[in-house]
């Protein structure tokens, strides 16, 4: 178990970071669940890590600007004096038609790479000196589009692309004390997805496994390669029910 052990998880007020962060705290380990927006269900989601026996403790900050990332870092480890864990599941995008080229708007690439290459990029440079020390692990949100280059917008894809490649860099500079790996998850029941559900449901159709990817299914490969899997660095694990193989 990870009794005292410190994780971080960038957008984990919702989705995907919260069914971490509530799964990493079943197993003991103290949570800090990072928001840039979403306060209300940070609070909510860090009452229910404090209901589990461990201390839930949120702290805003956007991933986008590294001045507030190492900030963030910062105060962690005056809070708690550790850093086991990072999860990478705060990501932003514009849902643009992938035919519509003029349709993507420069601001759209800026906050695409923004938070989801370079904001992954910050919090890993800042946390690596404190994971180092504990022998952490790093996992990343990153997706399906990386490898298909489909989904919600081309900029979405080319980001996630590259956050698949930071990956194995990462995982390169900061081994051997640091193993960072990522999943790249098919489309997943979120809020994300909100209006969206037909989409969703539609995608899964005719795939091997044949039903919908909910936040669960995601965090049940994320804690085991932060946890567990001490071989393994480099890699993402595609999250799909088999759609790539088709």
């Amino acid at each position: 178990m990870d009794n005292g052990k410190v994780a971080l998880i960038t957008g984990g007020a919702t989705g995907i970071g919260k069914e971490v962060a509530l799964g990493l705290a079943g197993r003991g380990a103290n949570i800090v669940i990072n928001y840039s927006r979403s306060e209300k269900e940070a609070a909510e989601t860090a009452e229910l890590v404090n209901a589990k026996g461990v201390t839930g403790i949120t702290v805003k900050a956007d991933v986008a600007d590294d001045r507030q990332v190492r900030a963030m870092i910062d105060s962690i480890i005056g809070a708690t004096g550790r850093l086991d864990y990072v999860v990478n599941a705060a990501g932003i995008t514009d849902f643009v038609p992938m035919a519509d080229l003029e349709g993507l708007k420069e601001e759209y690439w800026d906050r695409a790479l923004a938070v989801n290459v370079k904001g992954v990029f910050f919090v890993c440079r800042a946390a690596a000196p404190h994971l180092k020390k504990t022998r952490g692990s790093i996992v990343t949100i990153t997706s399906l589009a990386g490898f298909n280059g489909r989904g919600s917008s081309i900029a979405y894809a080319v980001a996630k692309g590259g956050a698949i490649t930071l990956t194995k860099s990462l995982a390169q500079v900061l081994a051997p004390e640091v193993r960072v790996n990522s999943v790249a998850p098919g489309p997943v029941m979120t809020r994300w997805n909100a209006g969206r559900e037909d989409g969703v449901k539609k995608f899964f159709q005719g795939t091997p496994l044949e039903r919908v990817c909910g936040p669960e299914d995601v965090a049940a490969v994320v804690i085991p390669l932060l946890v567990a899997a001490d071989m393994v660095t480099g890699q993402t694990v595609v999250i799909d029910g088999g759609a790539l193989m088709m």
